[in-house]
């Protein structure tokens, strides 16, 4: 009898150490250009930090995208990509990217068919989840109970360990 999978508030989670579902998605943001589509394919032989998030310009959702945006000189020196993932449609998604100097992508699941796959979807929002994936395309590392401040701090952490990298040594940005 095989292992019961994990659940969180949105569902099933996908399991730790397995192929990272797959996902292809429109994008918003410094990545590209209105209406682009990104997939798990596209981040091949990088980190990716794949983060949930229930809507753009809520408190939280905006104190965790900056947190992101802070660190993310740190998560490119590691050689990770951070995005960003949530119900909102790509122009919400520009207008908060502008709004907040975001320089990474969000991706519009309006439907919620790609957070359904990573456990985090309540309808009509995705739930805060985040889930690290390594450049094979397998997922190393998820987050369910993510609170919005110093969460970047914390997945910052857990990819240096899994690098093998002494904490805070290989960053571009040691505030």
């Amino acid at each position: 009898m095989g292992a019961k999978p994990a659940l969180a508030l949105g569902g099933p989670l996908p399991a730790l150490n397995e192929p990272a579902p797959n996902f292809d998605l429109e994008t918003a943001g410094a990545e590209g250009a209105l209406g682009k589509r990104l997939r798990l394919k596209d981040f091949a032989g990088r980190w990716l930090l794949l983060y949930f998030y229930p809507r753009d310009f809520t408190s939280g959702c905006t104190l965790e995208a900056r947190g992101f945006q802070r660190d993310l000189a740190s998560f490119l020196a590691l050689n990770a990509a951070v995005v960003g993932v949530s119900a909102d449609g790509v122009k919400e998604h520009v207008s908060f990217c502008s709004s907040e100097g975001l320089t990474y992508p969000l991706l519009s699941d309006p439907g919620g068919q790609v957070s359904r796959s990573y456990g985090s979807w309540m309808a009509p929002f995705s739930q805060r989840h985040s889930f690290l994936i390594d450049p094979a395309g397998i997922l190393r590392g998820r987050w369910t109970g993510v609170r919005p401040a110093g969460h970047s701090r914390e997945v910052l952490a857990a990819l240096e360990k899994l690098q093998g990298v002494e904490p805070g040594n290989d960053r571009a940005n040691n505030s």
